[in-house]
């Protein structure tokens, strides 16, 4: 498809433009009106190649509002070989990534163009969000009802857990997993990691 004829698919997806949430509202109401989760389809075998190159790029582009989930389904199973039993990985669906994502010119762009994705799953290549009756069987809640307080970028202070008292930017929030990520000292470098939606508060400046 030539390059044109992609600016055209992504200018279709433009949805009306999304209105300013107001400072302090749940994240997870951001996470319900914009974010959708989307199929792309990739090279035989690049599906986690895939995923880890466009993780690298949310973080580079600073997109952690933009996209926030990148999955690979995967399912174990039992295998029989040479007389024993082995449980193994798979993956449910080879040659697809799923990705919750808030879709514009700037993310469809991003994703499409990611080395080894070969488009979106749509009709003419135009993305299509997922149906909850798609969702369902792929175990992924299109409901939370954890509510937070804050954001990417919002500072927020650990109150319990190992990392008890530690102060940090949210950096990415996880909602599958209601975690925030935060960089802290560790060895006398920047580590991001991940604490749960209930040790943490935002600490208002």
């Amino acid at each position: 498809m030539a390059e044109n004829e992609k600016m055209t698919g992504a200018e279709e997806q433009a949805a009306a433009p999304v209105p300013e949430t107001a400072e302090g509202a749940p994240a997870e109401e951001v996470k319900d009106e914009r974010y959708s989760w989307y199929v792309v389809h990739t090279y035989s075998g690049y599906e986690d190649k895939v995923k880890t190159n466009i993780e690298n790029t949310i973080v580079n582009r600073h997109l952690e509002d933009k996209i926030v989930e990148v999955r690979v389904p995967v399912q174990d199973v039992v295998e029989y070989r040479d007389g024993a039993k082995k449980t193994v990985r798979r993956k449910l669906f080879p040659g697809y990534v799923l990705i919750n994502m808030d879709m514009d010119d700037e993310t469809w762009y991003v994703v499409r163009n990611t080395r080894g994705v070969t488009g979106f799953v749509g009709p003419g290549s135009k993305p299509v969000p997922l149906s909850d009756a798609e969702i369902k069987p792929l175990g992924i809640k299109t409901e939370n009802n954890m509510t937070v307080d804050f954001g990417v970028g919002d500072t927020i202070a650990v109150v319990s857990g190992v990392w008890r008292d530690t102060i940090g930017a949210v950096q990415r929030m996880d909602f599958s997993k209601q975690t925030a990520t935060i960089n802290v000292e560790l060895f006398g470098r920047e580590t991001p990691v991940e604490i749960s939606f209930a040790e943490v508060r935002k600490v208002d400046r």
